[in-house]
């Protein structure tokens, strides 16, 4: 008896049923908590930025990181809750996507910033996703829970992210770090392309 090939499968998926789609917020089925945490997580714009920026401030010290795990979450939710306040404004993903795209750059060329201007770019990116975030979720009627579970992601991968990087000291693991920082990059040219292209 013959199984079923390759195409057999693909036929089978196009013929099953598609489920809802949400546009700003992924439902786990865990609740409004974990339905922040996971839509961070695939929200590739954010994520990037965050991961970008959580390398850096581990590359410049203990110090930087310290203040980037401090700063990033605080902001983020202060942004948040603003936005919660605020009415929905025309799409702004290009100004995310340009944000992630500097803190690839900075991470690639190993700018040499202090940790206070660590902390201020964590400020500012924080507060400018929170935004974005606390709108978006205004815009579908949601609480301050998925914000919560938005926060607390952030504040995970921004102490693991900058506790990884802390501790190196060899050039080939430095050096790693840093062309993290070109693909995140140049994820963002790739990204900011697609937007021009579609908005032109």
């Amino acid at each position: 008896m013959r199984r079923p090939g390759h195409w057999s499968w693909v036929a089978a998926g196009w013929l099953l049923p598609a489920g809802a789609a949400q546009a700003h917020l992924v439902s786990s089925g865990l609740g409004p908590f974990y339905d922040g945490a996971l839509h961070l997580l695939l929200s590739p714009g954010a994520l990037l930025g965050l991961l970008a920026l959580a390398l850096l401030a581990g590359l410049r010290g203990p110090r930087a990181g310290r203040l980037a795990v401090i700063a990033l979450p605080t902001a983020w939710l202060l942004g948040g809750l603003v936005g919660l306040g605020l009415a929905p404004v025309p799409d702004l993903t290009w100004l995310g996507v340009a944000a992630f795209l500097v803190l690839g750059l900075l991470l690639a060329a190993d700018a040499k910033l202090p940790p206070i201007a660590i902390a201020a770019l964590a400020c500012a990116y924080g507060g400018l996703h929170g935004l974005l975030d606390g709108m978006a979720l205004t815009a579908i009627g949601a609480g301050t829970s998925p914000l919560l579970g938005i926060v607390l992601a952030v504040l995970v991968i921004a102490l693991l992210g900058a506790a990884a990087v802390v501790p190196l000291r060899v050039l080939w693991a430095r050096i790693a770090v840093r062309v993290a920082g070109s693909w995140v990059a140049a994820v963002g040219l790739l990204m900011l392309g697609w937007l021009a292209r579609g908005t032109g």
